[in-house]
């Protein structure tokens, strides 16, 4: 039978909290729960496997940096760049989280209950069958999926008509695309970034990521299923090719 870990975090410093994970993961852990969580960071960075962490607290900066295969649930808010250059995983956030969620994600997804800092998605990337993906339930500051070469983004603004949005929504943008529930006003479009109607094609890929997200934050999908979207996707693959090659 697989091991169940608990740990007491409270006063403890990164490193022998992190130390601690990585010596009950090679132990063959197949949970572990952190207790009194604050602000500890690189929580299960570089870690692989099918490790279950269950968070309870506020994580500090980098939760699941380069992770690949373990999940992580937070109960509670999150610091920045959870799923900093994650590799493959889950990451569930019951909270908010701060800025540069999912910053260069090339793999797995992350739920976020509720908001999200500024340039959440930041050079997500994909690469044949890696594919991240973010889902955000509220809503999101500047520049969100800002310089985005692939992946999704799907923000649902759940506790309003739709997310409220900031400027630069997709600024830079040359792969990928970003989702949103209801009307995108074209003041908040970055540079490269265009909008148009999603498509039912498209309906049918977010609809088991709205069920999933539902599920953990014991939420109904229904509110989100008949909702109108728009897609954020590039207008170009090089949207600042004139700012570093002459016209001919």
């Amino acid at each position: 039978m697989a091991e169940i870990v608990r740990i007491d975090a409270e006063g403890m410093h990164y490193t022998p909290l992190n130390q601690a994970i990585r010596a009950a993961v090679a132990a063959g852990a197949a949970e572990i729960t952190i207790d009194h969580v604050m602000g500890q960071r690189f929580i299960a960075d570089g870690l692989r496997g099918s490790v279950e962490i269950t968070i309870n607290g506020v994580p500090g900066g980098d939760l699941g940096m380069f992770m690949s295969g373990p999940t992580c649930i937070v109960h509670g808010n999150c610091e920045h760049a959870p799923g900093n250059t994650m590799d493959a995983g889950k990451i569930i956030i019951h909270g908010s989280a701060g800025d540069a969620v999912a910053h260069s994600m090339r793999g797995g997804i992350i739920f976020v209950r509720d908001d999200v800092g500024y340039r959440a998605g930041i050079h997500m990337k994909q690469y044949e069958e890696k594919r991240p993906v973010l889902v955000i339930g509220g809503s999101a500051r500047a520049f969100l999926g800002e310089y985005m070469a692939g992946g999704l983004i799907l923000i649902l603004g759940r506790k309003a008509a739709a997310p409220q949005l900031d400027r630069g929504l997709g600024s830079g943008i040359h792969g990928g695309k970003i989702i949103v529930r209801g009307n995108v006003d074209e003041k908040h479009l970055g540079v490269g970034a265009k909008k148009r109607e999603l498509s039912h094609e498209e309906r049918g890929e977010i609809t088991p990521l709205i069920e999933e997200f539902s599920h953990h934050f014991g939420l109904d999908p229904l509110q989100f299923r008949d909702e109108r979207y728009y897609v954020i996707a590039p207008a170009s693959a090089r949207p600042f090719a004139g700012k570093y090659t002459w016209e001919v």
